[in-house]
């Protein structure tokens, strides 16, 4: 068994990562006294509103789970529920303008916090790093749960 500041392989490496960037995730979520969960689901609404079949997929939720994630952050006033346009007897979840809001700052602070975990590492250890994990990510087909801070501009409401 490695030493905790050992080196490590792949699995423990990427395991460790991830209790650490939902670390983050759940602190910056708690303050803006939201789930980690209601962070991710504004996260992914940012760019356009789904459909429950499209939200489940992505955020890896059963349907019963995602309906209770959907109304608990509706109930909060950060989404709705809107008309399918495609199919009548569906609806798709959308940021409201608090939603909006919200993740306006929720989003770019989160980057900013996770970003800042990779401090240690230089610029070329950052970009082979991120080049890694990026393949790692399309190879596994993973849903655009979170953007590249870089690919989405934060609309304002104003």
């Amino acid at each position: 068994m490695g030493e905790q500041g050992g080196p490590v392989g792949v699995v423990t490496g990427l395991v460790r990562a991830t209790f650490l960037v939902n670390a983050v995730y759940e602190k910056s979520a708690r303050e803006h006294g939201i789930t980690s969960q209601q962070g991710q689901l504004l996260c992914v609404l940012m760019v356009q509103p789904y459909g429950m079949g499209e939200l489940s997929a992505m955020l890896g939720l059963a349907k019963s789970s995602l309906t209770g994630l959907v109304d608990r952050t509706e109930r909060n006033g950060l989404v709705e529920r809107l008309p399918n346009p495609k199919d009548t007897r569906g609806v798709h979840v959308g940021l409201t303008v608090a939603g909006r809001e919200l993740v306006d700052v929720f989003y770019p602070e989160t980057c900013r916090r996770i970003d800042e975990l990779a401090n240690g590492l230089g610029a070329g250890e950052r970009e082979a790093l991120g080049a890694l994990l990026g393949r790692v990510v399309r190879e596994n087909e993973v849903p655009m749960v979170f953007l590249e801070p870089g690919d989405f501009t934060v609309r304002s409401t104003n």
